[in-house]
């Protein structure tokens, strides 16, 4: 076999596992379960500022956001300290430390079973559509403790803090499983109304979700914004070189 025909053959190897792994993707993705398109808009700051407000009066007694401050929460969303302190701010902590909880790790333990865990990375790691999805999930369950479940991700340990607003869930179940007995969740039926209608929940669950994913890089709000001018400056640049070559180029024949 000649060089040649070995380097061939191992880049025609290397092409194949290239192969599998792209054709594998939609696989994996589609292994974390049936996830909603968030929609989030971090270029919305007014849908930030809503999250913020939606998170801190329904998400924030039991989750800390420990790498978030809330002067820098103040400063990215547009918020004065008065703002902050007076209606975001339930701890008693001052303007420039982390947005932790009052409840000590000993009574989340107590309380749900294990500590709340915090939720600053929650969208970069789990994703916006995960997050999204995963606060629309919640159904009525007698026989978990809490009495909820969640049909994204089951035998979750708490309750749904958004139940008034979305209203009260049950799920639709399949045929029973012939090994195992138990009866699939294939949907979920409202079965009492909450104070927000469908797309009014929705809203607010894209608002939340929007802010999760702010809390899991701040910066992504800078980079955004000086995005544009790296792409002028990248133009500008690529003209002038355009021109320089021009006039190196002008006598050559």
């Amino acid at each position: 076999m000649t060089k040649i025909q070995s380097l061939a053959r191992r880049v025609g190897a290397l092409a194949l596992v290239c192969a599998g792994l792209f054709g594998a993707a939609p696989v994996l993705a589609a292994g974390a379960g049936n996830v909603q398109p968030a929609g989030t808009d971090l270029g919305d700051r007014a849908s930030l500022q809503r999250g913020a407000k939606l998170y801190m009066n329904y998400c924030s007694g039991c989750h800390s956001l420990k790498y978030l401050r809330y002067s820098r929460m103040a400063e990215d969303l547009g918020l004065t300290e008065e703002q902050v302190m007076q209606n975001l701010n339930f701890t008693g902590a001052k303007f420039g430390e982390h947005i932790n909880v009052a409840m000590t790790p000993e009574q989340g333990t107590q309380w749900f079973g294990k500590n709340p865990p915090d939720l600053s990375l929650v969208a970069r790691v789990r994703g916006r559509d995960w997050v999204y999805t995963y606060l629309k999930s919640f159904y009525l369950d007698e026989s978990r403790p809490m009495g909820w479940n969640n049909t994204l991700f089951a035998n979750a340990s708490m309750p749904n803090p958004l139940w008034k607003l979305q209203g009260l869930q049950v799920a639709e179940y399949g045929a029973p499983d012939k090994a195992t007995g138990e009866r699939p969740v294939t949907g979920l039926k409202l079965l009492h109304a909450g104070q927000l209608d469908e797309a009014e929940f929705d809203q607010v669950v894209r608002d939340i979700t929007a802010f999760l994913e702010y809390a899991g890089e701040p910066a992504a709000l800078k980079r955004q914004s000086i995005g544009v001018w790296v792409i002028l400056f990248l133009a500008l640049f690529t003209f002038l070189a355009w021109l320089l070559k021009r006039e190196y180029w002008r006598d050559v024949h």
